[in-house]
């Protein structure tokens, strides 16, 4: 027998109205809750689209500095051998000091041919169109009525750009200060994160997702390496090959060769049409010139460094690079341009892992099969 008090502090099993006894219906309620949630986390991806991309920045800068580091403890002698810590210390002291090196030393002369750049550029496309509308291939309209009010009406709407202009910097810079501050800090605690993620995946996910992080991380290390050896080469010749030949602002466009040697398909042509143009206004043997050092030094490298590099990253295809860095550039801009190729490769990467995993999920349910159906 039961007390008054016992059936009191006994809990309620009656029926409340938001529970379902049917048990197909439940079961297409969890289902759909799934769904919902789900679709609300893409929602959510999408919404957060900006913050995440530089979250991924900070974490492309994460493995170069992890890179480096690692570079450094296979470089020391074992007796000599450092903590992360202090490694990691050493890597961004080192980059700190050929940033200011870069600044004292090369600054002046880079800055002085930086605002050249832009007039020299300007003189070249006037005259091409020049010489397109004497062929007949832009038609020759020249309106001079109301210049005057048409100069006064675009200086005085520039201002509105101008200050969008200015944003834009301030927020390049602080973007640019986020990514710098995520990396140091993944670089250095990179387990904390690790397992913090892990740490939400179903346990049974978790050595997968173990797995996957660590093949992620050593490819993005790979391919990153190679996108600086890539880097250094094409910005050294540029400008040994240039400078041999007297070809005007050599070191301002080995800088911007090796800057745009890190966006395949798209850095190349670029830095060769700004170093044509360049040196066909010093004539046309020293355009011929230029012409000839970017088919040598883009040669060399599609050739001799890329292949030895990419034997040990992720081998992407062109096409597919090239399409990633059209929408990842329309959506995000050159930060999106820039983190187009490193994303494309992480993907894939855990697209190999899971297709391998099905691979030996349907070979060891055939072998559960035929072993099930062997004769006793």
């Amino acid at each position: 027998m039961m007390t008054p008090d016992d059936t009191a502090a006994a809990p309620d099993q009656t029926s409340g109205p938001t529970d379902i006894r049917d048990g197909l219906v439940r079961s297409e309620a969890k289902r759909a809750a799934v769904w919902l949630g789900m679709a609300s986390l893409i929602a959510l991806a999408v919404y957060l689209a900006q913050p995440l991309i530089v979250i991924f920045g900070g974490i492309v800068f994460a493995a170069m500095i992890d890179g480096g580091q690692r570079l450094l403890a296979r470089a020391l002698p074992a007796r000599l051998q450092l903590p992360r810590g202090v490694r990691i210390a050493i890597v961004l002291l080192a980059a700190v000091a050929f940033v200011v090196w870069l600044v004292m030393f090369a600054g002046n002369q880079i800055a002085a041919q930086a605002t050249e750049l832009p007039r020299l550029i300007a003189t070249q496309a006037q005259r091409l169109g020049d010489l397109a509308r004497a062929h007949g291939l832009l038609p020759k309209i020249i309106d001079m009525s109301g210049l005057e009010t048409r100069i006064a009406g675009e200086l005085a709407g520039g201002v509105g750009p101008l200050t969008r202009a200015l944003g834009g910097l301030f927020g390049g810079f602080t973007t640019f200060f986020l990514i710098i501050v995520l990396g140091i800090y993944f670089a250095v605690e990179p387990d904390l994160y690790q397992r913090g993620l892990a740490w939400l995946l179903p346990t049974q996910t978790r050595n997968d997702w173990h797995g996957i992080t660590h093949d992620m991380g050593r490819a993005l290390r790979r391919l990153l390496f190679g996108r600086l050896i890539g880097m250094a080469s094409e910005g050294a010749a540029t400008w040994l090959l240039l400078s041999a030949w007297g070809v005007p602002m050599a070191a301002l466009l080995g800088l911007l060769t090796g800057l745009l040697a890190f966006l395949p398909n798209i850095g190349a042509p670029i830095s060769g049409g700004l170093m044509i143009m360049v040196g066909f206004s010093a004539g046309v043997n020293t355009g011929i010139y230029c012409i000839v050092v970017y088919a040598v030094v883009q040669i060399v490298d599609g050739n001799i460094v890329v292949p030895m590099v990419a034997k040990k990253t992720a081998d992407l295809a062109p096409a597919l690079v090239l399409g990633a860095q059209l929408i990842f550039g329309v959506l995000f801009g050159l930060l999106g341009l820039v983190l187009a190729d490193p994303l494309v490769a992480m993907v894939k990467i855990a697209l190999q892992r899971q297709a391998s995993r099905n691979d030996s999920d349907r070979v060891d349910d055939a072998a559960d099969a035929a072993g099930s159906g062997s004769p006793r």
